[in-house]
């Protein structure tokens, strides 16, 4: 058998990566950074992404699989709120701002914020979106409701779920009405623009990035 000599060494310690490098016959001992090795190695790779949904804003993927963030622009949805478990669901029509679902892998609930544009760049403000069913970090309270693994479909299927006024997901969405987005809900019902100005601050595009990496 050929020898195989050993040319490169890396140790990867708690907190430090060690290279070394045997080419020429002397050793040669260098710390490195972790993140180097990883483009390194990731320009052995080929990646693409497929076919991408229509206004997707931007794709990732990390360790724990492929995220992907889907613009809805502004327009008037069709809503139903159960107020009462007991009662049929009011119908309502309201308009809202454009909207970025942000959709991670393995049927995690998705994230939805609003913006009062389409986003542009990492600095750009995005906003609480106006509605029940959201937590304060943005992520969806999905209950019962199956919500699609095609993130395309995400944004369709969060308006027809049911939307529940039960809960805390009514407060901080407003800052008319920061305890109630209900009473939003019955101001904007049947109208055909929303109030940008009464939006509440969120996060940035920036941070949005980080979520679920």
């Amino acid at each position: 058998m050929r020898e195989d000599p050993l040319r490169l060494r890396l140790d990867f310690h708690g907190e430090s990566v060690v290279l070394h490098d045997y080419a020429g016959g002397v050793v040669r001992t260098k710390l490195v950074s972790a993140l180097d090795v990883a483009h390194a190695l990731a320009r052995e790779l080929d990646l693409a992404s497929g076919i991408l949904p229509p206004d997707t804003l931007w794709w990732a993927r990390t360790a724990s699989g492929e995220r992907v963030a889907v613009w809805r622009e502004p327009r008037v949805w069709s809503v139903r709120l159960r107020e009462r478990y007991d009662a049929p669901p009011r119908r309502l029509r309201l308009p809202l701002p454009g909207l970025l679902f942000l959709c991670l892998p393995a049927r995690q609930a998705p994230y939805v914020f609003a913006a009062k544009a389409r986003p542009k760049t990492p600095d750009d403000q995005l906003y609480h979106a106006p509605a029940y069913n959201v937590f304060g970090s943005g992520r969806v309270c999905t209950g019962s409701h199956a919500f699609p693994s095609d993130p395309a479909r995400v944004p369709e299927e969060f308006f027809r779920s049911y939307f529940s006024a039960t809960g805390d997901t009514a407060r901080g969405k407003s800052q008319r009405h920061p305890d109630d987005v209900g009473a939003l809900w019955a101001e904007l019902d049947g109208e055909r623009a929303y109030p940008l100005d009464d939006l509440v601050p969120a996060l940035r595009v920036a941070d949005a990035l980080t979520i679920g990496g």
